[in-house]
């Protein structure tokens, strides 16, 4: 049986002295066999294998949540923790206010100082699941936020203290500002927004001096910002600094990761629930799948690889895509919930009870059952005969003889218990939250009622 939960454990403890240790690994060569590279500043994997170093990757706070287009840097900032190194998160509080142009058609809408500390706050939540930020281990998470050090410094200092060492050639040069700059349906980029690299680079800077961070990392989309701060560490202060960005995710068949019709797949539970998310994974394809166990999931490179050779020659059984499920479910909302979406899948295919149905909260069970015909039917109906609910009072059957027929046969289920003859009678007690009776017609067709 191939051993699912073998992960690469991202600390130890240590038996005596009850303090957390990393274990040292090469993260270059960690990365790399997942696919996770795109560029990588010459002298970053030596600088690496020195011993413990300390790293940051920024996040916009222009939401309340991340979503899983975020999970790539987030993966990389865990990466880097397993390997032995100090990883900071930093929240763009200042520089969100701003607005990068980086692969932006548009300059974004500026957010109020009480939104952005609302977006950090939940933010660091998030973060929390995936990095340690609470042990005593040198090599603990943490998070800082830019405008705590950008909140105080006045823009003519700003411009005679940084501004004065990257030129506006060495600005305008950056893939992100001409891509703007030669779009003839915009109208061009503000001074505001053309400013963002400066700013960035000048994080990189701060946490180099005050925390020493040699190291930046993000999307690909960031490697203009990010080697601009490491020019600005090398003309300031003759020092060197590193940069390693990783790909820009997209779908097997050319569309956007992380987009569905509702939009984004976000982190935050209340925005995307851990059914719909669950149910993202489940139904990557399998070249998709492929890539993304080892990219989103902290199973080790020989775990991966007998996956994927199991997946191969049996590609029906979903293997990859059930392990891919569970694996970033339960690392994104814990087991229970990763439970809750496994027994959720479960109710369309009918093997499942009414206890379980009724265990749903009403966001999961009406995401389970999205797009099932409905029907409304008034509290004062109630109680009311099966066949005159399920005929009259619906539209679940065209007619009594046949509403009859499938009943005797064993066919149609309340609330997923079978309905044992025609003379059961549907009262309050078969409402669920208040407001639904689910119904089954045979083995696939459901129907909602909705109480009114």
């Amino acid at each position: 049986m191939l051993p699912l939960h073998r992960h690469v454990r991202p600390f130890r403890r240590d038996a005596d002295t009850k303090r957390h240790s990393y274990k040292m690994k090469n993260l270059v060569e960690e990365l790399r066999w997942r696919g996770m590279i795109q560029d990588i500043m010459p002298g970053t994997e030596e600088k690496l294998a020195e011993g413990p170093q300390a790293a940051y990757v920024g996040f916009d706070p222009t939401a309340d949540s991340l979503h899983i287009g975020h999970l790539v840097s987030i993966m990389i900032l865990k990466h880097l923790q397993m390997c032995g190194h100090k990883p900071f998160a930093l929240v763009g509080g200042a520089t969100g206010m701003i607005g990068d142009p980086s692969m932006k058609s548009a300059e974004r809408n500026l957010l109020d100082e009480d939104t952005l500390n609302h977006n950090v706050e939940c933010i660091r939540r998030q973060l929390g699941r995936f990095l340690d930020f609470d042990s005593d281990a040198p090599g603990k998470a943490e998070l800082v936020n830019n405008y705590d050090w950008m909140k105080d410094y006045s823009f003519i200092n700003f411009i005679r203290d940084i501004g004065k060492h990257i030129t506006v050639n060495y600005m305008m040069a950056k893939d992100s500002v001409k891509k703007r700059l030669s779009d003839e349906s915009r109208e061009g980029m503000s001074f505001t927004e053309f400013s963002y690299q400066l700013m960035q680079g000048y994080d990189f800077l701060y946490l180099y001096q005050h925390h020493n961070c040699i190291l930046q990392l993000g999307g690909s989309d960031q490697w203009g910002n990010i080697t601009t701060g490491s020019e600005l560490i090398r003309r300031m202060l003759g020092k060197e600094a590193f940069a390693l960005t990783c790909p820009l995710i997209k779908k097997a068949d050319g569309t956007k990761f992380g987009k569905t019709e509702k939009g984004n797949i976000w982190l935050d539970p209340e925005k995307t629930s851990p059914y719909e998310f669950y149910q993202f994974w489940l139904n990557a394809s399998d070249e998709d799948a492929e890539r993304f166990i080892k990219i989103f999931t902290m199973l080790d490179r020989e775990t991966v690889e007998a996956l994927i050779e199991e997946h191969r020659a049996d590609p029906g059984q979903r293997k990859l895509q059930q392990t891919l499920a569970r694996e970033i479910t339960i690392m994104c909302h814990g087991e229970q919930e990763y439970e809750n979406a496994v027994a959720a899948s479960r109710m369309l295919f009918g093997n499942s009870t009414s206890e379980a149905l009724r265990r749903l909260d009403e966001k999961t069970f009406l995401a389970v059952f999205s797009g099932v015909p409905t029907f409304d039917v008034a509290a004062g109906e109630l109680p009311c005969g099966i066949i005159e609910f399920l005929a009259e009072k619906t539209s679940v059957f065209p007619s009594k003889g046949e509403c009859r027929k499938m009943i005797q046969g064993g066919g149609v289920s309340v609330n997923k218990d079978k309905v044992g003859g025609i003379d059961r009678v549907i009262g309050p007690g078969d409402i669920m939250d208040g407001k639904y009776i689910l119904v089954q017609k045979g083995k696939k067709n459901y129907f909602i009622i909705n109480i009114i």
